[in-house]
């Protein structure tokens, strides 16, 4: 049991794997963060009327947060890599703590943009003014006229207020933006735990060797580029090939003539061969070597996804 879950817990180690997670994630974060602050600009506006301020206030933090969260599940290429994994061979190769650390680690990610619009939203304290204004009980403020009500309070964000409750907006502004940008902090600290707690865990339960790990992820980034590159010049020249048989001839630019006489493309791979390099994969060893990909694996013609008597598989996930 316990080396079963501390198999499980090297799935953790999906979140931050590389220098480029971290990249990204801090790219996301600050077009985030830009987005936030032109929809405060431009786009936010306030209705200052009872029962409606505060489901525009909500709608204004949740909404945006929720768009960011789904495009950041369906751009995750782990996302996919799972659908594949399922549809092609189902989940009897992953525990059900497995499944689930996988499932947090996609959302884990794609959570960075949602995470950074709310706490950007919480410190700005514009939706929220206009989300709890009229939730404000007017016996806390001292002296507050007793003729007034939810209604007045609701328009404290527009400023659009009688002179003598002037004071009265600007202590209710500054009360509920304190609300405000205390949850932002605390929203950021709780991150920033989460994420120490991550990485110890990442560090400490991963099966290689710091070099290793970092070999790791440049064979992998550099595999994805010559896979991607190769794939579309493999695309072009076929595609070349079946337009000239279809019209007997074929319009190609030097370029293009240049790649079709250098790289002679035959057929296609079958599909049996791309499904093999598809799907979440695993951190393996064979005979004590290294398998650093699905595509590594089928290169070295080794068959399923289990561990056998002559390898030895890992639960370490590839980011």
């Amino acid at each position: 049991m316990a080396t079963l879950i501390a198999e499980n817990f090297r799935f953790l180690s999906l979140f931050f794997k590389s220098k480029d997670v971290m990249i990204f994630n801090g790219l996301v974060a600050l077009g985030t963060v830009c987005s936030e602050e032109l929809f405060s600009v431009f786009a936010f506006n306030c209705p200052c009327s009872p029962a409606r301020n505060y489901i525009y206030g909500l709608a204004a933090i949740g909404v945006p947060a929720l768009a960011l969260f789904l495009i950041g599940v369906i751009w995750n290429n782990h996302t996919w890599n799972l659908v594949a994994e399922c549809h092609k061979r189902g989940t009897k190769n992953f525990s059900t703590a497995a499944t689930f650390l996988l499932f947090g680690s996609i959302m884990g990610r794609a959570a960075v943009a949602p995470v950074t619009w709310s706490v950007i939203s919480l410190l700005r304290g514009e939706a929220y003014i206009c989300a709890l204004s009229e939730f404000v009980k007017p016996s806390s403020l001292d002296k507050f006229p007793g003729d007034y009500g939810a209604e007045v309070l609701a328009g404290f964000p527009c400023k659009d207020v009688p002179a003598n409750l002037t004071k009265f907006r600007d202590e209710v502004t500054r009360r509920l933006k304190y609300e405000s940008q205390l949850f932002g902090w605390l929203l950021v600290g709780i991150v920033a735990v989460l994420v120490f707690l991550t990485k110890c865990l990442k560090h400490c339960c991963s099966p290689l060797s710091y070099r290793q790990e970092a070999y790791w992820a440049q064979y992998r980034s550099n595999e994805d580029k010559l896979f991607y590159r190769t794939a579309e010049v493999h695309s072009r020249i076929l595609a070349a090939k079946n337009v000239k048989h279809f019209f007997g001839f074929v319009a190609l630019d030097k370029e293009e003539k240049e790649l079709v006489q250098e790289f002679p493309v035959e057929g296609v791979q079958p599909s049996p061969q791309w499904n093999a390099i598809t799907g979440v994969y695993i951190y393996r060893e064979n005979k004590g070597f290294p398998l650093y990909s699905r595509l590594h694996k089928w290169a070295k013609g080794v068959e399923g996804n289990g561990p056998t008597p002559e390898g030895h598989e890992l639960l370490f996930l590839a980011s």
